[in-house]
């Protein structure tokens, strides 16, 4: 069953008790880039392997994402920012222990290509904070991959 989680704002991004930040470098444009992760939600499970379905609801201001495993979340988008960031709360899930989260993709040029940084910010109580800590390195393995698999189909993409 669905729980609603406290709404927060972008300013919890740098606020929130647990912030855990991941980067991954892309050869693809940051509008590319940009493109899959806010224009393109269906396409999510593509690259995203951890990514059942994502679709859009309330007209494009909210997401519905299911991940493998069948955790669920009901999102409000906060940040569209093309080329630049895309952001999003967290405001029903049926993910135990979670009172807030909020998670922003920042993308910036990078050479040729794009540095992509995924900031997962969540409140919890003290117990699942200390094991979504242990879940790093679990958590950043498969942003990394996530990101990998993109640059290869947005690759394939532009050279069709």
């Amino acid at each position: 069953m669905a729980r609603r989680l406290r709404p927060v704002e972008l300013d919890f991004v740098g606020s929130a008790p647990l912030r855990l930040v991941f980067s991954a470098e892309a050869t693809a444009s940051p509008q590319a880039v940009y493109r899959a992760l806010a224009e393109d939600l269906p396409g999510w499970p593509a690259w995203f392997t951890a990514v059942r379905s994502a679709t859009p609801t309330h007209g494009g201001a909210g997401r519905e994402v299911r991940l493998r495993g069948g955790v669920l979340f009901a999102e409000t988008i906060l940040a569209t920012e093309p080329g630049e960031r895309y952001a999003y709360r967290v405001d029903e899930t049926n993910a135990p222990g979670l009172s807030a989260l909020l998670e922003e993709w920042r993308i910036t040029p990078a050479g040729s290509g794009t540095h992509v940084q995924w900031t997962f910010a969540a409140d919890a109580p003290a117990a699942v904070r200390a094991l979504l800590q242990i879940g790093r390195a679990g958590l950043g393995a498969s942003f990394r991959g996530a990101v990998r698999n993109l640059d290869r189909r947005l690759a394939r993409s532009a050279a069709q």
